[in-house]
């Protein structure tokens, strides 16, 4: 599989300067980890859950939860599994073309009882979401997986949530991020990412974000994540991928604030119908989206849990590296291993400080090798046209 591999070959062409690289369930943890992009979460009681599988692979998913956890009434947990055992016997013997798939649990012992009733079905999982996951809770998670694992004969990931409201409380905070970090440093061939439950966050003190504010508008989530990535997502070798919290609107509805999305651009863009593009994302609340997509990427996120199909293709398209974002990285890691210094961009809009801004360029052509670079000429604008109309 590979990112916007439904576009074909002249379109392709047309949009990136450096195309998306091809990955499998089987490539290296942390091309896997780069190329998460939109995880698409849906409930384990669709009694269509194969076919939607398939369907949203066709789509460009490249990543999907199947959730046993907050998506379903707790009475629905038995019916829940057994249909997820079915849909991902008749997924698996379909041979269908999927995405990274793994379950979310709700105790660890669903993890060993899963495994033993999927059995070879198994073989189309990489891994399993492990929600509230605390330095309790999370050594027994841990435990479990490492067992799946072995019976299965293949890796399977972990992706734990963090949460709780252990978490946010600052009294406890600094202890448990700390003692988490340890934990997880000791499976780190296992952790594929972690994921932020803004949600759940939100949920400890009552508040809820309204579609007209992101998650870095709530200034509680704010911190939170900036502590987080302070603990997960450090520069020097112990850092994961982290992935940016659920954009939970989808519908339309009355708007408190103007659209945060420009005309400028959509005009500006070469496709005709970029303009109609401008108000069905407006009408979607998925400008919002985008706003906070900005916000990730500048406060070191990569990938975000998705609820909704129609956030996929922003997701993947705002993911895509700029042609300057590529010119300032190359530039930076040719100038690095000359020795290092200061030097004006190749677009003469900024300064690149080869030596402060090493990780970072690292850090853009990963993200490159999944996602692609786009074309000097080539907007997210485009990529949006490209991925939303098809």
């Amino acid at each position: 599989m590979r990112h916007f591999g439904y576009l074909d070959d002249a379109v392709r062409d047309h949009l990136f300067h450096r195309p998306p690289e091809p990955f499998d369930r089987d490539s290296e943890p942390a091309v896997l980890a780069s190329a998460l992009g939109a995880t698409l979460y849906s409930p384990a009681t669709r009694r269509t859950l194969a076919a939607d599988i398939a369907k949203q692979a066709l789509r460009g998913v490249t990543s999907m939860v199947l959730c046993l956890e907050d998506s379903i009434d707790d009475r629905e947990v038995i019916g829940a599994e057994q249909n997820l055992v079915e849909q991902l016997t008749e997924f698996a013997r379909s041979g269908a073309e999927g995405p990274l798939l793994f379950i979310r649990v709700r105790h660890p012992e669903q993890i060993t009882d899963l495994t033993e009733r999927l059995g070879g079905t198994l073989d189309v999982l990489s891994g399993f979401v492990l929600p509230k996951f605390e330095p309790d809770s999370g050594a027994r998670y841990l435990k479990a997986l490492d067992e799946a694992s072995a019976v299965s004969g293949r890796r399977l990931y972990a992706m734990p949530v963090l949460e709780s409201p252990s978490i946010a409380y600052l009294e406890h905070r600094r202890a448990v991020l700390s003692e988490l970090a340890e934990l997880i440093a000791g499976h780190r061939d296992r952790i594929l990412a972690v994921r932020i439950g803004a949600t759940d966050f939100q949920a400890a003190y009552a508040l809820r974000r309204s579609r007209d504010l992101t998650a870095y508008d709530v200034h509680l989530v704010a911190g939170l994540i900036g502590d987080i990535v302070n603990v997960f997502g450090r520069a020097d070798g112990s850092g994961y991928v982290i992935s940016g919290p659920v954009w939970e609107y989808f519908p339309q509805g009355e708007r408190l604030f103007k659209p945060q999305l420009r005309r400028t651009p959509f005009a500006e863009a070469e496709d005709p119908e970029a303009v109609e593009l401008r108000s069905r994302l407006i009408s979607a609340d998925l400008d919002g989206l985008i706003r906070e997509l900005e916000l990730d990427k500048a406060n070191g996120l990569l990938g975000k849990t998705a609820i909704h199909p129609s956030h996929v293709a922003v997701i993947h398209a705002m993911s895509v590296v700029t042609h300057e974002e590529y010119c300032d990285a190359t530039d930076i890691l040719a100038e690095s291993a000359a020795g290092g210094g200061v030097l004006r961009s190749a677009y003469t809009n900024k300064m690149n400080e080869v030596k402060p801004h090493r990780a970072w360029a690292e850090a853009v052509l990963r993200r490159a090798r999944a996602f692609g670079v786009a074309r000097e000429d080539v907007t997210f604008v485009d990529l949006l046209a490209a991925g939303v109309m098809e």
